[in-house]
């Protein structure tokens, strides 16, 4: 059984840094990308960054030169690096696991940036 546990949420001041990361634990064969997405209240979920088993990546507008996404593939563990934040990065994160067969997703961690 696949699960995806994450972590490095919390409250922060604007312009402060967080790391989070998402390991998962379990057997997922062929692994196309992981990423994650944040929703904020009365807001949709949204594509926060994404990096493929390749290496390669794709953000958000609104995160560009802030936040960096990386993976580890050996340990099946992606990391979301965000600096300079900002009270609108106020939002639950959330990992996601995309394989040729699956799609997986993490439990949500609060990301809190007060001003």
């Amino acid at each position: 059984q696949v699960q995806l546990v994450e972590s490095g949420g919390g409250l922060v001041q604007a312009g402060g840094s967080l790391r989070l990361s998402c390991a998962a634990s379990g057997t997922i064969f062929s692994i196309n990308s992981m990423g994650w997405y944040r929703q904020a209240p009365g807001k949709q979920r949204e594509l926060v960054a994404v990096i493929t088993s390749g290496g390669s990546t794709n953000y958000a507008d609104s995160v560009k030169g802030r936040f960096t996404i990386s993976r580890d593939n050996a340990k099946n563990t992606v990391y979301l690096q965000m600096n300079s934040l900002k009270p609108e990065d106020t939002a639950v994160y959330y990992c996601k696991v995309v394989s040729t067969w699956n799609d997986y997703w993490g439990q949500g961690t609060q990301v809190t940036v007060s001003s």
